[in-house]
């Protein structure tokens, strides 16, 4: 979201690379075309008119440096996903660099993700997720020894009824405490433990990293039986078997398919 300090070229640098190539393309023809054809009565908007393609060119080619920096930084993410090897290597990552990965991963599940571009390591809503109409608020922990607590968790809830969003999502490198699952039982918060995370990257690493796994690979005949897509193992984190295996869907928390996993 925009902050009162950002400018429309930090807007479009956060914007998809094609979005100023647009509109830098539609600023020129504006200037260089339209506006020169449109007789004004006023005598200030007729000289700007009749100046207006002399500054087409230039603004256009200043629009177009947001292009770079974004095609560049998209380039940045995608090598940071894929060159993660395991769950050791993703709490190596700066904060900015965990929040990078968590977007970057829903971004290649098909989520328009949203980042927070705030200054702290700890701002709240750290990506929006927005999916077939549906909005998904997520908060990233990047605590690799001390738990997540119930208060987080409680906090988060409150965000996400205020803003009415479909669910939140709470993603820490470390683990939850047993407090903070007992209250997102029943209740539309997701929370992606350490292991969790790193099923998440692999699902979205393309391709996987040589000789890594970060999953056990999920056969290919084990298919969702609502809505198709493929089944991932995952790990209980609450219920009455915590810290057993089940497969689960892997367009979650769109689907919310499960399967006993049987060895």
């Amino acid at each position: 979201m925009a902050k009162r300090d950002e400018n429309l070229l930090d807007l479009l640098s956060q914007c998809p690379w094609w979005v100023s190539v647009a509109f830098s393309g539609v600023v020129y023809a504006v200037l260089r075309i339209i506006l020169p054809a449109v007789q004004f009565d006023n005598w200030l908007l007729r000289g700007f008119a009749q100046a207006a393609p002399t500054i087409a060119l230039p603004l256009s080619v200043v629009l177009l440096v947001p292009a770079g920096i974004s095609f560049f930084d998209a380039a940045r993410k995608r090598k940071l996903l894929n060159k993660q090897t395991d769950l050791d290597s993703i709490r190596l990552l700066s904060w900015k660099e965990f929040e990078e990965l968590v977007g970057e991963a829903y971004r290649r599940k098909g989520y328009s993700v949203i980042e927070n571009h705030g200054v702290g390591a700890d701002g709240g809503i750290d990506l929006r997720l927005n999916k077939a109409g549906n909005l998904f608020l997520v908060q990233c922990k990047h605590w690799k020894t001390q738990k997540v607590d119930v208060r987080v968790v409680r906090e988060m809830y409150g965000v996400m009824t205020a803003e009415r969003a479909s669910g939140a999502i709470i993603i820490t490198s470390g683990l939850f405490t047993q407090d903070a699952r007992i209250f997102a039982d029943n209740k539309p918060v997701d929370l992606v433990e350490g292991y969790q995370l790193a099923e998440l990257i692999r699902s979205a690493q393309t391709p996987p990293p040589r000789g890594q796994n970060l999953e056990e690979p999920t056969p290919s005949k084990m298919t969702c039986q609502k809505c198709g897509s493929s089944l991932v193992l995952r790990v209980a984190r609450k219920g009455n078997t915590p810290g057993s295996r089940f497969w689960g869907c892997s367009k979650f928390p769109k689907c919310r398919f499960t399967q006993e996993y049987i060895v």
